[in-house]
Order: C-alpha cells, then sequence, then structure tokens
C-alpha cells in the first residue's frame, strides 16, 4: 500500500522515549508481569506479528517499537508498513521476534499507542479526502491529551494534516476571553504587536463579521471565525479577500466538513482528531515460533 502522503520525518527518539518509558513503569507497576513472569518459561522463545484488523492509516509505530525494545533490547524488529501507510485489513504492520516474556510483557503499552494514534491518523485522512480539490488544509488544536501532544500531532501529520499551534508560546491567538480582558479587539491587538517579536504572527477569533471588520481594520495575520454556519462562512472569507488567513473552527464533523471547505476558508481547525478520535483496531497475533 502507498502513503496517504508523504510521512513526516520521524520523531527523536529522545521525545518518544520518556512518554513510553512511563507508559511501561505505570503498566509493569509495583512488581512486574506477574502473570508472564510466573507461567512463561524464561527461554521459550516465540514471534508476534501486529495486524490491522480494519483498514486505516498507520501511525505510532515508534512508540510501540520502543516499548517492545526498552522491555527487551534482544527482540527482533521488523517493519513492514511506516506511518502514514494505508493499510486494509489484515496486513502485517510489523513483526517482534525473540523471548516470549518480553513480547507480553510490552505487548500491551505497543498497542496502546499504535491503536490510539493509528486512529488519529485515520480520521484525519477521513477528513483531508472529504476535502479534496479546496483549497483548506484540516488542522488539529491544542486539545491533546495531556503528556501526548507531539506524537498525536506527529500522527496528524502522517494522516495528512497541520499542525496548528504546538503550545501558547509559537504564536498569539486572541479569543473571547482574551478580547474581553483586553477591553477590546484592537487594543488586544495593539498589545499584542507592542510584545511579540517580529516573527510571530497575531490570530483573532471572532463570532461576527462586525468583529470580523474590526480585527481587518487593526491588521491580523489569520482570523478564526468561530462557529459559524458556511453562507457566513463565505460572506467572511469574501470580506477578507487574502488581506488574512481563514481558519473555520466548530463542531465541524465528517459530514458538515467539505460545505465548510467550500466556502474557501484556508484552514479547518477541528479538536477532536486528537481528543475523540475512534482508535484503530489493531492487534498481536501470536506465533508460537520465531517469524
Amino acid at each position: 500500500m502507498t502513503p496517504v502522503t508523504d510521512a513526516p520525518a520521524p520523531l527523536p527518539r529522545l521525545l518518544i522515549e520518556p512518554v513510553v518509558r512511563a507508559a511501561l513503569v505505570e503498566d509493569l507497576g509495583r512488581a512486574g508481569d506477574i502473570t508472564t513472569m510466573s507461567v512463561v518459561p524464561a527461554d521459550a522463545r516465540a514471534g508476534g506479528v501486529i495486524a490491522a484488523r480494519q483498514a486505516g492509516v498507520v501511525a505510532g509505530l515508534d512508540c510501540g517499537l520502543i516499548a517492545f525494545a526498552l522491555i527487551d533490547p534482544s527482540l527482533r524488529l521488523e517493519v513492514h508498513r511506516p506511518d502514514a501507510s494505508r493499510i486494509a485489513a489484515g496486513e502485517r504492520i510489523a513483526t517482534v521476534s525473540g523471548l516470549a516474556r518480553g513480547i507480553l510483557m510490552a505487548e500491551r503499552v505497543a498497542l496502546n499507542f499504535l491503536c490510539h494514534l493509528s486512529g488519529v491518523a485515520t480520521a484525519t485522512a477521513d477528513l483531508v479526502e472529504a476535502v479534496t480539490g479546496y483549497r483548506a488544509r484540516i488542522t488539529c488544536t491544542r486539545k491533546t491529551t495531556p503528556g501526548l501532544r507531539a506524537l498525536e500531532k506527529h500522527a496528524v501529520r502522517a494522516g495528512g494534516g497541520i499542525s496548528h499551534r504546538f503550545g501558547l508560546d509559537d504564536g498569539v491567538l486572541i479569543k473571547d476571553n482574551h478580547i474581553a480582558a483586553a477591553g477590546g479587539i484592537r487594543p488586544a491587538i495593539e498589545r499584542a504587536r507592542r510584545t511579540i517579536g517580529h516573527m510571530v504572527k497575531i490570530e483573532v477569533e471572532v463570532e461576527s463579521l462586525v468583529q470580523l471588520a474590526e480585527a481587518l481594520a487593526a491588521g491580523v495575520d489569520a482570523v478564526l471565525l468561530d462557529n459559524m454556519v458556511p453562507a457566513m462562512l463565505a460572506e467572511a472569507v469574501a470580506m477578507i479577500g487574502g488581506r488574512a488567513i481563514s481558519e473555520a473552527s466548530g463542531r465541524i464533523t465528517r459530514e458538515t466538513v467539505a460545505a465548510v471547505a467550500a466556502t474557501g476558508v484556508d484552514v479547518i481547525s477541528i479538536g477532536w482528531i486528537t481528543h475523540s478520535a475512534p482508535a484503530l483496531d489493531l492487534g498481536l497475533d501470536w506465533e508460537p515460533t520465531p517469524v
């Protein structure tokens, strides 16, 4: 199968390993895997095939492989479908072979990462496909699982999407509460301009065409058009006229995303692709002899 998109550059192991290590520590608890250690002989060898039980897009493979390697560095790992690959039900994604104890102890953590992150990539790819032919790009938000932001945003890229701000420190996004606290849209923008560096962009969230006009008059790099119906979005895009990046957001689903894209917006941001995407059904099929 061909990738759904050009695969994003792998995340550095330095970023991934602490997250995976913490998950293993959580799972092993105070005494380790007492089931495996008491039931499986120390010298038993086996193989496992990580396979898809439904079609989707792979993401998080490095997390899974690192989980096995941390438990037992002697395990043999082989990748068949890298991140960003479209997979069909029944396809092999990776194989692992070696001492059975190590495979069993790492299995659940490896699959937790793979199923969740592949679910994020699959949901993203589905939305990207739905807006094919339009200029709009699908982006995630900061609505990520605490501690997993880098991994989930990587999964979005594996699905063909892009990333919004990574955190609070890499872009100014002035929302409704900021506007209220600052005393209005223009004062908020002016204060931000006096404070930030020349490389930082400013985006303002607006809920009406009146607010949009005020934001454009004050000069912004992007406008977040929040919870607007397609007719209003189209009017907003016409008002912007290319003077700023237009971003649509708010309660957008697979069923409505094409209508939003048809309005001409540049970006469609969707929080649920990271915080609520269904896990992709993947499993480890046991083989009593090494693969």
